[in-house]
């Protein structure tokens, strides 16, 4: 049975990956960099639109008051007293290197899993999606709560492991370790260059 994939691409806004973001300093600007996951990405986003396999973008963030702010959360602490990731803002745009084709749907999350309290599923039900490739960052947050619910609503999971980054090697090590339990753990040629 032919796989009908989507590929999503996670987090890789101004705020996380791009040197004046206020969450670069944590790791993730080191990592992404070290690690060539802006390059990957978008290798990743040319081949799937050459194949016409959907491009769906999910990004992270708050409405300018914090409505809505997830006040128990320790990941998300930081965000309203130093104001990060505020939606529409410089903060949450995609990267320059990986912009939305006209037409690409932008999913905003407002907590780790792009599935909650988001169209996503039925973003991906209307173009008769059955496979997941996940980018992004984090690899053990955000890449890690996408697989898990991905797998949880049926859907076949690809982890495109050089597309991914958290904030040090441990982390996204482990990561993997966990995430190769309920997804497949492949690269971007394995995945869409074949």
């Amino acid at each position: 049975m032919k796989r009908r994939p989507a590929l999503l691409v996670m987090d890789l806004i101004n705020e996380i990956v791009h040197p004046e973001g206020k969450y670069a300093g944590d790791g993730y600007l080191d990592q992404v960099t070290r690690r060539g996951v802006l390059e990957n990405a978008a290798e990743a986003i040319s081949l799937a639109r050459a194949q016409d396999i959907p491009v769906i973008y999910v990004v992270v963030g708050f409405s300018p008051d914090y409505a809505g702010f997830p006040e128990r959360s320790t990941v998300f602490r930081e965000a309203r007293e130093d104001r990060r990731i505020v939606l529409g803002t410089w903060a949450t745009e995609v990267h320059a290197s990986l912009r939305p084709a006209e037409g690409e749907p932008v999913v905003a999350k407002h907590r780790l899993s792009p599935f909650h309290g988001t169209e996503l599923d039925e973003l991906l039900r209307a173009r008769d999606v059955d496979t997941l490739l996940l980018t992004g960052v984090t690899t053990d947050l955000v890449v890690l709560s996408a697989a898990r619910e991905g797998h949880d609503r049926d859907y076949s999971v690809e982890i495109l492991e050089d597309a991914t980054a958290t904030s040090d090697d441990a982390l996204h090590e482990a990561a993997l370790t966990v995430l190769a339990r309920t997804a497949t753990i492949s690269t971007v040629r394995q995945s869409l260059a074949g």
